[in-house]
């Protein structure tokens, strides 16, 4: 606007100018990225740009010492025909002076430069150039060239000379304004004068001009031709390998009927040949052991259903003997009791092993609801009451205030957290059990940590296989199979969700279960951290930030409280 100030356009302008900057900087980043991925992702690109590079390197350098060559020649046949000719004139020039004799000095030099000026042709070959060698007289010279075109030095050689000597020098012919490259050759023609020769180098420099065109067309072409050889050989190998990389990723996939095509018979359908061979083998083998483990599955299957009629006839008579256990002595007693536990334990693992069968055959389903992962926490720290107490170890819960609603199967989610508090009580050396709820927008997680051995490197991994103990001398205490982490694992990843562990040698362990409040929605990150707080910040922060609460006191918590 016309009456805005200076100042407030220069700051506007300014402004531009930093938007504009930092715009260009942006894609200057951006072009410069995508080139560097290219480069790195295509071996054809290097190849072909390396030929190129090394193409115009050899071509510049050949080009170049060509070019002085020639340019060497050029000049030193254009010294050999000036000298001669130079040498005509001079012979021509002291002719002349002989035959004129006692003839006027001046017109004598306005003789010798008309003369041989002529024999220089139309095409003005040369031009002629008489100076005095001692003051007070004067020179002459054809074509209106100046006098200050022969070089001082070249003036000084040829009188330090003396006699006929030649002597030569590159120099600028001047013509009025005008320059022009060119040679002058000199000698002496009297005790007074001398006589110079005027070359232009023009012709030479078309010439050469001419020569470094045709060099300069000549690579250009010779590189791209070299670029194009280079990018069909290349493609010639880069393309089976390429195919190559995309058969083996579709055959990574599980796409195990796919092959490579085999043409002719040189190294490169060999590979193919080899790794058809390759991928013939793999889906046989594959093909082997899936058979095997749908073998190995229905097996498990068949013999867990098989074995539910038996047991529960032992567990009827077990039953019965366990509800007469006082009648009987204390031998026979302590008998019919260690039967019933194991009889107990049996039951679970054949419980288990179904739950496992299923998992594997793909056939478990979830029954969804939309509940509170609070109530979950609640009922599973009840039902492990028992154990708690056994083991003298409270358990103590960080429920938030607010519901933390999700849609989960409320009976696979209790087995869960079941199994990561008893595991938890299991291990915790006599100290505290912590169990920690949270939620966020979209997801739910709880978390189980206790303060007892800990895993070792490695171990939050090994410790979802299956039978797998951290320490097979440990006696197991609470009855396990060692198939609930196992089988937790599965019902955590049918949920869409994650089940971690953590864990550091004598500073416990914590398991985390992850799920998203929506079931089917893919689940994007946990509200709890996987590492506790209090080692992640390397600090010494209270082991119980809230109020401790013992398993007698769990029942009267209520839902939307903290206990």
């Amino acid at each position: 606007m016309d009456g805005e100030p200076a100042s407030t356009r220069w700051q506007r302008l300014g402004s531009a100018l930093r938007a504009g900057y930092l715009v260009t900087q942006r894609l200057a980043r951006t072009l410069v990225a995508a080139m560097h991925s290219r480069w790195r992702r295509s071996l054809q690109l290097r190849v072909v740009t390396t030929t190129l590079l090394a193409s115009v390197l050899v071509t510049a350098v050949l080009g170049f010492f060509m070019v002085q060559q020639v340019r060497s020649d050029l000049l030193k046949a254009k010294e050999q025909a000036a000298f001669g000719d130079h040498h005509i004139g001079l012979t021509a020039a002291l002719g002349i002076l002989q035959d004129s004799g006692q003839q006027d000095p001046e017109r004598q030099l306005d003789e010798i430069v008309e003369e041989l000026s002529a024999r220089s042709g139309s095409t003005g070959l040369y031009d002629v150039v008489i100076l005095p060698s001692v003051g007070g007289m004067t020179g002459r010279a054809s074509g209106g060239v100046a006098e200050a075109s022969v070089p001082t030095q070249l003036r000084e050689e040829v009188q330090n000379s003396g006699g006929d000597t030649q002597h030569g020098r590159y120099t600028e012919i001047i013509r009025g304004s005008e320059r022009e490259p060119g040679l002058a050759v000199g000698a002496q023609l009297s005790s007074a004068y001398e006589l110079y020769y005027l070359f232009p180098l023009d012709h030479e420099q078309q010439m050469l001009d001419l020569v470094q065109r045709t060099l300069a067309l000549v690579a250009s072409v010779m590189v791209l031709l070299l670029a194009a050889i280079a990018y069909v050989v290349t493609r010639q190998v880069v393309t089976p390998v390429r195919q190559a990389a995309s058969s083996a990723e579709k055959l990574s996939s599980g796409d195990l009927s796919e092959r490579m095509r085999v043409r002719g018979e040189d190294d490169l359908a060999r590979l193919a040949v080899s790794f058809n061979d390759m991928a013939g083998s793999l889906q046989e083998k594959i093909q082997e052991l899936e058979e095997l483990s749908k073998v190995q599955r229905q097996f498990v299957s068949d013999v867990s259903h098989e074995l539910r009629t038996p047991l529960t006839t032992i567990r009827m008579a077990g039953d019965l003997l366990f509800e007469e256990r006082e009648a009987f002595d204390p031998a026979v007693r302590r008998s019919v009791e260690l039967l019933q536990s194991q009889l107990e334990r049996f039951e679970e693992l054949l419980t288990d092993l179904l739950e496992i069968s299923r998992h594997d055959a793909g056939a478990a389903t979830l029954a969804v609801e939309r509940a509170d992962i609070r109530d979950a926490v609640l009922r599973a720290v009840s039902e492990a009451e028992q154990i708690a107490e056994k083991r003298g170890i409270k358990v103590v819960l960080r429920l938030p205030a607010e519901p933390c609603i999700a849609e989960f199967d409320a009976r696979r989610i209790n087995r869960i957290l079941r199994n990561l508090i008893v595991n938890a009580i299991e291990h915790s050396e006599g100290k505290d059990v912590v169990v920690t709820a949270a939620g966020d927008r979209d997801a739910v997680a709880v978390a189980v940590r206790d303060y007892g051995v800990g895993l070792k490197e490695g171990e939050e991994h090994l410790c979802f296989d299956r039978f797998w103990r951290a320490d097979p001398a440990r006696a197991r205490t609470t009855g396990g199979t060692g198939l609930g982490l196992s089988i937790a694992k599965e019902d955590a990843q049918l949920h869409g969700g994650w089940l971690q562990a953590w864990g550091r040698p004598g500073m416990g362990s914590q398991f985390r279960l992850s799920l998203p409040r929506v079931s089917g929605t893919e689940l994007r990150g946990s509200p709890l951290p996987l590492v506790p707080p209090e080692v992640a910040l390397g600090g010494t922060l209270s082991v119980f930030s809230g109020q401790q609460v013992g398993l007698e006191s769990v029942r009267g918590a209520g839902a939307g409280e903290e206990a």
